[in-house]
């Protein structure tokens, strides 16, 4: 009797054994065919869409989102014939449209279509060959992968536009309070002998996405067992982004009122960016800490 146990057991093992082996060298499998489809695309993502500011958070969302995937569990799950039946229609059907939009895209140049598409066909792939669970199963990394999707323009302007005029008005009314000669006018501001538009000046609002990936993905890692607390970590990332470009905004019209436009808009406009975005970033650590004690504090006292 324990004989038969423990070769039941070794049974089991070497079964068990042989299904996960199964499962990484599908999973490398479908890596490699994912990869080799999205090389292209992330090379024009890489040359058109990173190099600007509404896109430089793109080679971080990569890695990292590279980093995150690696560590899922993509064990099939297909539920019996009739959900693998399901999962194939479904993905199949999600791949034919994602398949469409690409082309069109690539053929017209829209990098954002073109990008859906790809993100879109890699998902109804995962679908035919994993099965739905699976992607319920690793729905943040997946869907923090979609950050590599670039958002066309007129949504980035229709979104920002009345925080970049609400920005503009709070720092020019607070410096004229200090008597400083600024105005704004429509879409400018003046400042002494110097005009700068308030899209340019407010540039930073286009970065909103990067601090939003960067910030989810500093939640999860740190927070995702108490989807409360991270919840109202993540509602604090627009007034964290809108507080720090009030700051790029008041600074740039300082600096053009003292040293003069060509260094406002020339290296410190660029530089402004990236040692913004870092400040928004330590404030969320900061934020962090303290609502953590806060919370802490709040749960031990109950």
């Amino acid at each position: 009797m324990t004989t038969d146990v423990a070769a039941d057991s070794i049974l089991d093992d070497n079964r068990f054994q042989k299904e996960t082996l199964g499962a990484l060298r599908k999973s490398w499998l479908l890596a490699l065919v994912c990869a080799a489809f999205a090389a292209p695309t992330i090379v024009r993502l890489a040359q058109q869409s990173w190099t600007l500011e509404i896109g430089a958070h793109g080679p971080i969302v990569l890695l990292t989102g590279l980093w995150l995937l690696s560590r899922c569990d993509w064990t099939s799950s297909h539920e019996g014939p009739t959900g693998r039946m399901v999962d194939h229609i479904l993905g199949s059907l999600g791949i034919i449209i994602s398949l469409a939009v690409y082309v069109f895209g690539r053929a017209y140049d829209f990098l954002a279509l073109e990008a859906a598409g790809v993100f879109g066909a890699i998902l109804g792939l995962l679908m035919v060959v994993l099965g739905y669970r699976v992607l319920i199963r690793n729905a943040f990394p997946l869907l923090y992968m979609a950050f590599l999707v670039p958002p066309p323009g007129w949504v980035i302007d229709y979104v920002t536009g009345p925080l970049q005029h609400l920005i503009s008005y709070a720092a020019t009314e607070i410096l004229r309070f200090f008597d400083y000669p600024v105005m704004r006018s429509g879409v400018a501001i003046e400042v002494a002998q110097y005009r700068m538009l308030v899209e340019e000046a407010c540039s930073g609002m286009n970065s909103i996405l990067g601090l939003i990936a960067v910030t989810l993905f500093y939640i999860y890692i740190l927070h995702r067992a108490t989807w409360r607390y991270a919840l109202v970590l993540g509602m604090l990332i627009l007034p964290i982004a809108i507080f720090v470009n009030f700051i790029r905004v008041m600074v740039l019209i300082l600096v053009t009122y003292h040293f003069g436009d060509a260094i406002a808009q020339g290296v410190f406009h660029n530089t402004a960016g990236m040692v913004l975005f870092a400040l928004a970033l330590l404030i969320t650590f900061m934020v962090d800490a303290a609502l953590r004690r806060v919370w802490v504090g709040g749960k031990n006292a109950d």
